[in-house]
């Protein structure tokens, strides 16, 4: 199922793309109502991210209409990084062309490149259609063997 690069490439994202990078996040959070500091403080952020190797965010389409970005951190279950697909956002009106399949098979095979074992997804329960995107990319929310679903908690802790 593997996309043709010529279709919709995606690029890894530098620290001179933080802006794009930054507004795409901001639209993306400004969409489904969930806070955001602002494509301003975003951008701050992510030039210092991605200077280093911790963050990576990748781009789609030129201009980009897409983002997906991926942290990377010490495993001790594998020889190689964990890494977790904190988002992917593809302007609306654009999805269901390809950019998010693009996307998500570059964070794969970076993630893979890079020597991780396993990507991690969160996804909202009710997100039926983000649910089934990812499940259709091979993705399962039940360990093989496992009788009941994973979920993930958080705490804030400011």
């Amino acid at each position: 199922m593997a996309i043709s690069q010529q279709e919709h490439p995606a690029r890894q994202a530098r620290p001179s793309d933080a802006a794009v990078v930054a507004e795409l996040l901001d639209a993306f959070n400004r969409e489904f109502d969930t806070p955001t500091p602002g494509s301003d403080v975003l951008t701050a952020r992510l030039r210092r991210l991605l200077a280093g190797d911790d963050l990576v965010a990748l781009l789609t389409g030129e201009p980009a209409v897409g983002v997906a970005v991926l942290t990377f951190r010490p495993d001790v279950w594998h020889d190689g990084p964990s890494v977790v697909l904190d988002e992917l956002y593809v302007r609306p009106g654009l999805r269901g062309q390809r950019f998010g399949h693009a996307l998500l098979e570059e964070a794969c095979r970076l993630s893979r490149e890079r020597g991780a074992a396993i990507l991690a997804i969160n996804v909202d329960g009710e997100d039926t259609d983000t649910r089934r995107f990812y499940e259709a990319h091979g993705f399962a929310n039940i360990e093989p063997g496992a009788p009941e679903p994973m979920f993930h908690y958080y705490r804030a802790l400011a």
